[in-house]
This record gives structure tokens, sequence and C-alpha cells, in this order.
């Protein structure tokens, strides 16, 4: 059997030194058995540093962040009530560790608190709940509409558990290991982890998403300014704002983790008024559920790339 081909990732950059920092970070990941894409832009100059920033990747929990754009403009337009009633019944609903999906009974809780929910603990029951009301077809239709043609919804957040367990049962250590398998050898035995099939999106196209929401050029400004405030309160700080925690920075972010999968897209702002967008897609090629190394690394390229685009 042949050895597989050693990847040669695609770097971008605006100039050597740039290119430079996205040839180490890439290194950096590759060391620890990590896969995936890398972008970093400045809003204001529009010089950006990465690597692999086309490819599309499964987003998991990434992919609430457009869910919550699309819900929110329905709220802007006064298509959906912020103060709606949803009752949550954890014996349907998604799974999930954290808000609703871990609880154990029923709760009503408003529309516009299934969204923070959502964002900030990272909430499957409340996405799903939210799905409901704006369904799947809507969310990527308006991804369409908005020329977000590099992200697409395809599935409720449950469907990546139910998918798993299809393929593993309800044993997600397999699950795990089926997942490292198949990414080392190119093939997608849980659907749910095959860009064709997955909610999926590229570094690119999820920065200029961010782009858009933080200059105002995309759905209903009510909307992209309460993403904006929604997407600060993110109670998870392991990766991309690792290094990035300061009295004089701000990070707005959304994690996205599931099995062999652990991303990060976000915004850092300086009290001096630099802003940079960043996504990190990472898939790590050996088994393990908690990789805090991974986690650590995802930081590092964070902060080594705001301290090159700040200027």
């Amino acid at each position: 059997m042949s050895a597989p081909a050693v990847h040669h990732p695609v770097y971008a950059g605006d100039d050597g030194a740039l290119l430079d920092v996205a040839e180490a970070i890439a290194t950096d990941w590759a060391a620890l058995g990590v896969r995936g894409s890398f972008l970093a832009r400045n809003l204001d100059t529009g010089e950006q540093l990465g690597f692999d920033i086309e490819v599309p990747t499964p987003l998991a929990s990434v992919v609430k962040v457009p869910l919550a754009l699309a819900v929110l403009e329905r709220i802007a337009t006064g298509d959906l009530d912020p103060a709606l009633p949803v009752t949550v019944d954890p014996g349907t609903s998604s799974v999930g560790p954290t808000g609703l999906a871990a609880f154990r009974h029923p709760a009503t809780v408003a529309v516009a608190d299934l969204v923070l929910l959502m964002l900030s603990v990272s909430d499957n029951a409340a996405a799903d709940a939210l799905l409901d009301l704006v369904p799947v077809a809507d969310v990527d239709a308006r991804l369409r509409a908005w020329g977000c043609d590099g992200i697409r919804m395809r599935h409720r957040m449950n469907h990546l558990y139910e998918c798993a367990a299809g393929a593993a049962g309800n044993d997600f250590s397999l699950a795990l290991e089926l997942a490292v398998r198949d990414e080392r050898a190119g093939r997608h035995t849980i659907e749910t982890l095959d860009p064709a099939h997955a909610n999926a999106g590229s570094a690119a196209a999820l920065v200029g998403l961010l782009r858009r929401v933080w200059c105002d050029e995309i759905a209903a400004p009510p909307a992209t300014a309460e993403l904006r405030r929604l997407m600060g309160l993110q109670v998870f700080t392991q990766r991309l704002a690792g290094e990035l925690r300061t009295d004089t920075l701000r990070w707005s972010g959304k994690t996205g983790t599931f099995l062999h999968l652990r991303h990060e897209i976000g915004v850092v702002e300086a009290e001096s008024g630099e802003r940079v967008a960043m996504a990190a897609l990472t898939r790590s090629v050996r088994r393990a559920g908690l990789a805090a190394d991974i986690d650590l690394a995802i930081a590092a390229a964070g902060r080594e790339a705001f301290e090159a685009l700040r200027g």
C-alpha cells in the first residue's frame, strides 16, 4: 500500500512577512496532527494571511452564526416576535451538553433568549427549536440571497448525532475513531463529516460573512448589531480568544466542536481601533476527545495573526 500523499497548504498573504506567519501556523498545526484552514483579515485595510482558505469544511456549531443572523433578520423586519414563547422538551429535543439540551424537564423560553443560549453556550436544543421557526431550507436560501455561496446549511444540529449513532451505535468513542480513520483515508463513514452533505463552509466565506456583519453590509442593521452583541457573550474562550483576552481587546466569536472537529470564528477589536476577523477550522488526525494542545495552538494562531495584521 502506498503512503498517503503529503499535503502542501496553499498559502494566502499580502506580503512575505504575512506569508511567513501563515506558514508558521500551518507548520505548528501539522506537528500536532492537525489539518485544516485558517484565515485572518484586517477589516479596515483588507490585509490578510492564512492557508487553504477556500477548502469547504463541516462546521459543527459554527453554523449557528448564519442561523442566528437569519432569525435576527426576521425579528428586525417584524416577521418574528422575539418574545414568542417556545417550549422545549428534553425528551424530544436535540442532544448536547449545555443549555436546554442538558435540561431534564420541559422549559419555555422566548425566541430572543433561544438565540442567546445558542450563541453563548452553543445550545443545540435552542438551535433546533429556532429551526422549527426558521427551517433549514429557509436559512440556506437566505445565505444564497445574501451571496454567501461558500456557506451551506443542510441539516439540523441533532442530525450530527443521529449520523454518528448510525455509524457507531451509541459508542461515541468509536465514532471518534471512525472520524479520525476516515480523515486519514479521505473518506466519510459519518455523513455529516462529508462537506458535500454537511453544514459546511470555508474560512474565506466565513471571514467574508463576519466582515459584512461587522460593517453592516448584510441583512438589517438591527440584526447585525444584535449578532455582534451576542457573539461577544460566548462563554468558551479556550481557542482563538485564548491569547486575545486583555483589558484593551474585545473578542466576539463562536466555537464549533464535534468528534475530531475543533473550530472557531470571530472578530477581535482593539481599543486603538484595529479589527481583525478570523476563522480557524481544524480536523485532528489523532484520536483525542480532549486536546488542550490543539486549543492552545489555535489560540497562538489568533494572537500571531492579530499582531501581524494590526500594523
